[in-house]
């Protein structure tokens, strides 16, 4: 019985910091989709002066848990990136990660 009470007072303290530790290796693998793609858009802006989706090849994370996508900024030319979470996965943010052209990081507790 005091044997189950200990495995049970374990689990309890190893099961949340698992769940925490297993959200952050999926928003690492959104992080690194967006910098790709950034990456990407930046080597297209050397060529052609503009960000075009057409020079986008990134429209998934490296290990294909979220879908990046694309938008324009008409007022600045710039663009914004976002990593949307696939197979109903949960990451820990309750909205997608996003980068822009400016470097910024939206949400910030998720990156």
């Amino acid at each position: 019985m005091i044997v189950l009470a200990i495995i049970g007072i374990v689990a309890a303290i190893a099961y949340p910091s698992y769940t925490r530790y297993a959200q952050k290796s999926l928003r690492t693998d959104a992080h690194a989709g967006l910098m790709q793609a950034a990456s990407e858009l930046e080597r297209c802006y050397t060529r052609t002066y503009a960000y075009a989706a057409s020079c986008l090849e990134t429209t998934q994370s490296p290990e294909q848990n979220y879908d990046i996508g694309f938008a324009s900024e008409d007022g600045d030319g710039g663009y914004t990136l976002t990593a949307t979470i696939r197979n109903g996965q949960d990451d820990g943010c309750d909205e997608p990660l996003t980068l822009d052209a400016k470097g910024t990081q939206a949400p910030d507790e998720c990156w």
